[in-house]
């Protein structure tokens, strides 16, 4: 219990600084901030909340005003807002679920409630109206201080509910242990002591913003324009956050935990304490190790099972795994809030794109980390967002998640044509080494199957100066020139004057999403390169016409799913300019060069 109980501790502690709380930090530190002049004068006086102090600054929550000078009652709001944020976090982790199921309640309600205590505080902080209205309940608390600090607490509660740390083994523990109801002794203290790990980091973070709140002059003169600046960055969190925009950001960032989690959450140790949370079914596949580079034999497949429903697939049919045999299968085990599985969402689709024709079946197993991402519309929007494609598997039973006894968000298993696991992944990266090993057993399955190049891949007779692959994201795109590009809405372009080697421009109207460009009216696209060929994948209903320095060289249709299309083809490589002209409604994913 003790080696559990260090496990979560160190894995909060890690948690508490990875990029994925990074939303919240804005919000910890401000709410640590005092606004006013704070006292306590004897028991009975009179009180005033929300007066003007001698600065005509309004007195942040709980802010007393007396006649006499008085004491100065210590500012316990990091205390408040913190406690408030790991008590909700932690007992929703892990009676959400029961509490929702028995209630009959919509999977994402606690979301909404999160967003909306959110937003009452920020105007609370911007109108005091509204904020001695949510003291009201605190208001019977006998204890002064404790009173004061209610809002801060109310803010803390609702943070929790919005709070989507990085999950590593011990929170997808948690999790699952919480979806299913199995909260033994072992879970609850390995939830608290995960809970205090990410509690210090936070805590210090609030007590850095109430000392430089108390240390700068310019904080205790201007407290009022402050408390508007905290309460319309609250709301613009909530916003965001109902609107996954930071999500934008947070995949933007590398993830600089990942490798300090895995040596605390999946090493041997770790590894023998977490597996006791689990049943001993399927123990096989312990047999193989995380990212092992060669393959292996792990045991026969799982079944995929406990599934609510199916996402890309013909009327919404299941995917049996018996049925896939002579195919190979890459189970990718996700849940679209995960930054890092967004990260590694765009290979995972390439893979697809690529390999599917020569033998490959991908399948998405969606594993949801917390209530809201049951919600299959939910599901359904994130999927298209990020570009997914390959069926999609709703396990909000958490049943196949425990039936491969996975850890990881996101986590991949490699299963062969006579359906047998011989690999498997945890975490971002490694995405040549698994496609290396997806192009051996499409090998194995069928030697004589014509595999295409590599994806991401440069051919080793090309020269360095090669135009180098090239996405059309918004989040991976590279040399870009021309107008800043507007994501996921339409927006006209124009060409700039000069678009140099290894660059590419719009022209006319385009949608910059994050897996692909979607043409709109008069859509064009240039691009200076140096190769022999040009490839483009494509996808949608339409044409794309192909010029080379001016001339028109073909016209190529395009129908159904994203197919890679050859654009030019020529003997020799040589810098020249492409410019296609592409009917509305085309999709365009990826440029690549030979």
């Amino acid at each position: 219990m003790v080696t559990l109980i260090l496990i979560g501790l160190l894995g909060g502690l890690i948690t508490a600084v990875s990029p994925c709380i990074l939303p919240v930090l804005p919000v910890v530190f401000l709410a640590g901030a005092p606004g006013g002049q704070t006292g306590a004068g004897p028991p009975g006086e009179a009180r005033s909340t929300g007066a003007q102090n001698g600065d005509g600054a309004t007195a942040l929550p709980g802010d007393v005003l007396v006649a006499d000078p008085a004491p100065a009652v210590r500012n316990r709001r990091p205390y408040a807002v913190v406690a408030g944020l790991v008590l909700s976090f932690s007992f929703f982790t892990l009676l959400g679920v029961t509490i929702i199921s028995a209630l009959g309640l919509p999977d994402d309600i606690l979301r909404y409630v999160g967003l909306v205590m959110l937003v009452l505080i920020g105007l609370g902080l911007v109108f005091p109206p509204v904020e001695r209205l949510l003291e009201k309940p605190f208001a019977r608390i006998p204890q002064r201080q404790v009173n004061k600090e209610g809002s801060a607490f109310a803010l803390g509660l609702g943070l929790g509910l919005l709070y989507v740390p990085c999950a590593g083994p011990v929170l997808a523990a948690i999790t699952v242990a919480g979806a299913r109801g199995e909260l033994g002794l072992d879970v609850v203290a390995l939830t608290l002591s995960f809970a205090l790990g990410t509690a210090l980091p936070l805590l210090l973070f609030a007590l850095a913003g109430r000392r430089v709140a108390e240390r700068v002059g310019a904080f205790r003169k201007r407290a009022r324009k402050l408390r508007i600046v905290a309460g319309c960055l609250m709301m613009a969190l909530a916003l965001a956050l109902a609107f996954n925009v930071t999500d934008a950001i947070q995949r933007a960032l590398p993830d600089y935990t990942s490798a300090a989690q895995k040596k605390i959450e999946d090493n041997d140790v770790a590894r023998q304490e977490l597996s006791g949370l689990y049943d001993n079914s399927n123990k096989e596949l312990s047999r193989c190790e995380d990212g092992v580079d060669e393959l292996r034999s792990c045991g026969q497949a799982p079944p995929i099972a406990g599934i609510s429903k199916w996402l890309n697939t013909p009327g919404g049919r299941p995917v049996d795994l018996k049925q896939e045999h002579g195919k190979v299968v890459l189970i990718d085990f996700w849940t679209y809030s995960c930054i890092n599985c967004q990260r590694s969402l765009p290979y995972i689709e390439a893979w697809n794109r690529a390999y599917k024709s020569a033998g490959l079946e991908i399948i998405g197993v969606h594993s949801p980390e917390f209530a809201f991402e049951k919600n299959a519309s939910n599901v359904a929007g994130q999927a298209r967002e990020l570009g997914v494609t390959y069926p999609v598997a709703l396990d909000n039973k958490l049943t196949t998640w425990n039936n491969y006894r996975n850890r990881f968000w996101p986590a991949k298993y490699l299963i062969d044509a006579k359906g047998t696991v011989r690999y498997f992944t945890f975490g971002e990266g490694r995405y040549a080494q698994t496609e290396d090993l997806i192009r051996t057993l499409l090998k194995q399955a069928d030697p004589d199957v014509q595999l295409p190049p590599k994806t991401g891949q440069k051919d080793p007779q090309l020269t360095k100066d090669r135009t180098p692959e090239t996405y059309l994201s918004n989040h991976r795109i590279s040399g870009y020139v021309g107008d800043p590009l507007l994501d996921n809405k339409p927006k006209a372009y124009r060409f700039p004057t000069a678009i140099p080697v290894n660059s590419l421009s719009l022209d006319g109207t385009w949608t910059a999403g994050y897996q692909y460009f979607t043409a709109g009216e008069n859509a064009r696209l240039a691009f200076t390169y140096r190769a022999k060929n040009v490839n483009l994948v494509l996808a949608g209903e339409g044409t794309v016409t192909v010029l080379v320095d001016g001339k028109t060289v073909k016209t190529i249709p395009v129908a159904g799913t994203p197919t890679l299309h050859r654009l030019v083809d020529e003997s020799t490589a040589r810098t020249a300019h492409l410019e296609l002209k592409v009917t509305p409604g085309i999709q365009a994913y990826s440029f690549t060069f030979g």
